[in-house]
Parts: C-alpha cells; sequence; structure tokens
C-alpha cells in the first residue's frame, strides 16, 4: 500500500463528469509482421497478460480515505480482471481516418472507473481506410489516469508491452502482484489524524531550501530581459471557457528532417521550440478565422519534468509547469518562432531558478484535507472559469522510440498523443516522435471547437509557413554571404598594362 502524493491526489480530487483526468494515447498497427499475418483479440489478452509485470499500476485501485481527510492510497486489486480493462470494437465501413477520431474522442471522454484499476485500453478494427496505413490495421487506444502517471511514466508503462521484433519473447520482470485486501476506513482515518500534522511539519523544515531563490530569480531577470511584447496579463479566448462532457481529436505527422531544416535556419532552435512555433501558427489561424484572436500574445503551459535518475522507474507524476508566450500577435511564421526561442529559454532558466523540484516537494505541506476541500470547492463552485486563465493552451513534449516497435507480433506504424482537458483550458496539445517522424495531436472541447478538420489544417499550414520562413532565411543568408565575397586582388603592374600614357604640356 502506497500513498499518493499532493500534486497525484490532485488529479483524482478534479476528475468530474465534465473533466476526466486521464491521458493516453491511440496506436496504430499492421498485424502483417506477426505470426500467420493476423493478431486476434484472444492473442492480445493473452500477450498483455504476460507483460502485466512490467508495470505495477496495472494492477493497483485507489482507495480513498473517508471524506478525503487524507491522501488516497495503491492497493493492489485483489479483484483484479484484465477482460474488463480490455475492450474490442469495430469501425463502420469505409473505416477512415475521421470515423477514428470520432470514435477515439468519443470513447476518450468517457470516464474511467474509479474503484477499478486506472487504466482502459479498447482494441478498434476495421481501419481499411486510413491514410498511410496498411489495409487491415488495428488501434488500441490507451486510456490513464493522471493520478497513476506524467508523460514520463506513462512511456515505460507502454515500453513494457511492445518489444523489439515480432518475435514476442517472454519477458522477465522485477515486480511481483501481490493481491491485498482493502484498509481499514478507521485505519486510513488514525493515519490521516498523524499525517494532517507531520506534513506541515515536514514542509517547515524544507523551507530552507528556498532561501537562495529571490537571488537565483533576480539573476535569471537580469540575464534574460523579457521583451515589453511578451509581458502582460494573459488573454481570454474561445479556448479558456466552461468545459461540456463531449471531445473532439486529430493531428497531423511530420518529417523530422523537415524540422531539422527549420531548425538549421533558425540557429539554437530546439524540435519543441518548433512544434510551438507550429501550435502558435495554428491557433493565430483558427483564431484569426473565427474573428477572435487578441491583440496580446496568447500563452501556453509546457510541463517539464522533474523526475531524476533515481526516479525514472517510479509512477506518479514529477512534473512543473513552464509558462512560454507564443507569438500568436505576430503575423510572421519566422518571427513567432524567435520570439518562442527568447521566451522558452528565459521560461527553462525561471524554472531552474525556482528549484521546481523542492516546489513540487513543498506542495504537500498543506494538510490534505485542507487540500481536497479547497480543490473540490474550486472546480465545483466554476471559480476556475471566472479567473483569467493561467495558460491559453497546453503543448506537452513526451519524446518516443525512434527504431520499429511490436505489440503482439504487430507492427507499431502510428502513435499519437491524446492529453487532457481541464476547466479553463479547452485545448491541449501532445508532440510525441516516433521511428523518424514527430506527431502534434490536440483533444478539444466539442462545444469550444466543433471543426477539428479546420484547426488540423490551420496546424499544416503553419508548418508549411515555418518551412517557407526557413526557406526564405537561408536564401537571404546565401544571397549576404555572396555578396560579402572578396574580389580577387590585381597586381599593380597589371593594374596599369594597357593604360594610355597622356604627356602632360605646360608653360
Amino acid at each position: 500500500m502506497k500513498q499518493l502524493s499532493a500534486l497525484d491526489a490532485m488529479f483524482a480530487y478534479t476528475e468530474t463528469a465534465n473533466t476526466p483526468m486521464h491521458i493516453g494515447q491511440l496506436l496504430i498497427y499492421d498485424p502483417s509482421t506477426a505470426p500467420d499475418g493476423m493478431v486476434g483479440f484472444k492473442d492480445i489478452l493473452r500477450y498483455i497478460e504476460g507483460r502485466l509485470d512490467g508495470a505495477r499500476i496495472f494492477r493497483q485501485k485507489l482507495v480513498r480515505v473517508p471524506l478525503d481527510l487524507d491522501h488516497p492510497y495503491w492497493v493492489d486489486d485483489a479483484n483484479f480482471d484484465l477482460e474488463f480493462h480490455v475492450r474490442h470494437i469495430a469501425l463502420p465501413k469505409p473505416g477512415d481516418w475521421r470515423q477514428l477520431c470520432i470514435q477515439a474522442a468519443r470513447i476518450y471522454a468517457r470516464p474511467m472507473d474509479m474503484n477499478k484499476p486506472l487504466w482502459e485500453y479498447t482494441v478498434i478494427e476495421g481501419l481499411d481506410n486510413v491514410e498511410g496505413v496498411p489495409k487491415g490495421s488495428f488501434a488500441v487506444l490507451h486510456k490513464m489516469h493522471h493520478a497513476a502517471i506524467d508523460g514520463q511514466s506513462g512511456l515505460q508503462m507502454t515500453l513494457a508491452l511492445h518489444d523489439l521484433d515480432a518475435q514476442m519473447k517472454p519477458r522477465q520482470f522485477d515486480m511481483q502482484f501481490e493481491p491485498e485486501k482493502d484498509p481499514n476506513p478507521f485505519g486510513l482515518l488514525a493515519k490521516a489524524q498523524f499525517n494532517n500534522i507531520a506534513n506541515p511539519v515536514r514542509g517547515l523544515q524544507n523551507l530552507q531550501k528556498l532561501i537562495p531563490m529571490p537571488k537565483r530569480l533576480l539573476d535569471v531577470q537580469r540575464e534574460y530581459r523579457q521583451r515589453d511584447d511578451a509581458k502582460g496579463s494573459i488573454p481570454k479566448t474561445r479556448f479558456n471557457k466552461k468545459l461540456s462532457p463531449h471531445r473532439v481529436f486529430d493531428g497531423r505527422e511530420f518529417a523530422l528532417s523537415d524540422i531539422k531544416t527549420i531548425r538549421e535556419a533558425f540557429q539554437g532552435a530546439t524540435v519543441n521550440d518548433v512544434m510551438i512555433a507550429t501550435v502558435s501558427g495554428s491557433m493565430r489561424g483558427y483564431l484569426q478565422a473565427h474573428d477572435d484572436l487578441p491583440d496580446k500574445t496568447m500563452k501556453i503551459g509546457a510541463p517539464v519534468s522533474v523526475r531524476s535518475d533515481n526516479d525514472k522507474d517510479s509512477a506518479g507524476n514529477q512534473v512543473t509547469m513552464m509558462q512560454v508566450g507564443v507569438g500568436t500577435h505576430l503575423a510572421d511564421a519566422g518571427d513567432r518562432l524567435k520570439f518562442i526561442m527568447e521566451e522558452t529559454q528565459r521560461s527553462k532558466a525561471m524554472t531552474k531558478a525556482l528549484g521546481a523540484k523542492t516546489l513540487m516537494e513543498l506542495s504537500g505541506a498543506m494538510p490534505a484535507g485542507l487540500t481536497a476541500a479547497g480543490t473540490k470547492m474550486m472546480v465545483r463552485a466554476g471559480l476556475v472559469e471566472r479567473l483569467n486563465p493561467a495558460v491559453n493552451s497546453v503543448v506537452t513534449n513526451v519524446p518516443g522510440p525512434m527504431v520499429p516497435m511490436y505489440f503482439a507480433g504487430a507492427e507499431l506504424v502510428k502513435s499519437f498523443g491524446m492529453g487532457i482537458l481541464a476547466e479553463g483550458q479547452g485545448l491541449f496539445h501532445v508532440v510525441t516522435s516516433y521511428n523518424g517522424n514527430v506527431i502534434l495531436t490536440f483533444l478539444a472541447d466539442r462545444n469550444i471547437m466543433p471543426d477539428p478538420e479546420f484547426y488540423a489544417t490551420c496546424i499544416s499550414r503553419s508548418f508549411a509557413d515555418l518551412l517557407d520562413a526557413a526557406a526564405k532565411k537561408k536564401a537571404k543568408a546565401k544571397k549576404v554571404k555572396k555578396a560579402k565575397k572578396p574580389k580577387k586582388r590585381v597586381s599593380a603592374s597589371a593594374a596599369t598594362a594597357g593604360r594610355v600614357r597622356v604627356k602632360r604640356t605646360g608653360k
């Protein structure tokens, strides 16, 4: 039995019918690489069953303390049932990409049963007309509660279910499943009384770690001076309204070589900078088309992992949020990328100066009962909607494997991340990578974005604009270099050769 951290528990407290707190993936597989070129549903069940020891969260359920007077606990579920967690459906004909997106969004919008281990996989067959995907392929939609994992630990969970070849050799894992009885509620209340006294004491002991923070922040502000058009409050847009229970989903895939072309033109740009700039252009294009573009720059939240090497195999969330201005007030794609490069550098330095891991640890200092009550009150009273948004959208980057992966012998051909929506944040972007490609996907509230296909088109246009800006920048640099090329030096004798001597006359 292990207790959730304060940050993990927050995702359990904010779970509502309109804001299910799970993250996920939509993965597409080609079964032609499997034995006999086929993968049946029973094959998938057997395969997953053999990998359950790869991540403890597969068979752990959440046990809440009465009245939420303390943070919940993870307990190995004595009644674990694999077939409850792995479901099976098929798309109707013609089985195209739009149908897959609609079905994925519909399944993803449903909250999970909080009394069971907090994950679900849905096998989706009938993908016969998805562009770039072999006919007869199938998809698996993953749903994993954010109380259990962040992007990095979710990747570990995904890797436990995949191989580097199609042979499906048995894997050995260190973890062992030990079913437990649910803890006694009175025992949990006794622990809660102790923790609600001990946690603030531990928090006070950690306060000394914050003493150097003001000086570090001042140093960062001197070194990374923020430009005037990056300052100011965050504008409220259609993306920051109250959520409905409905979702839309789509995404686009880009070649890593094209991203490299953009990075070469804009020296110092990272892959993350390029993808944030793509999001910036797509949000600008979408809002401009709907006559809703704010004059000031919009800002996104970029989750940053504070997971150390010692924590790399642990579940739960170890992240902080970086706030980045994305230059949506600038018309030129190249100018937006340069704006973002400055902002991300400054935000990274600020996050480091703040001591993000220390702040995350200090978040557990408040008595758990107060944390739970305050969080639930804010959600139910709709206070978030009335306040200025913390960010306009979120862009999270979760790098994936750059080599082919296999599931039950079937080759993974496409990988799409799926995010999480919270009140006041109705648009979420996920950047993932797989086997030489970078994929940008988005999840949005259907009432906020009734036209997801148009937003996906805005993403494609935005990336094309960045490629054009890179080409123009390279052409300009080449022209300047050619103009500065020194002319061949000519000797004095050669310079005077052939000149006509004029005899000067004088009186």
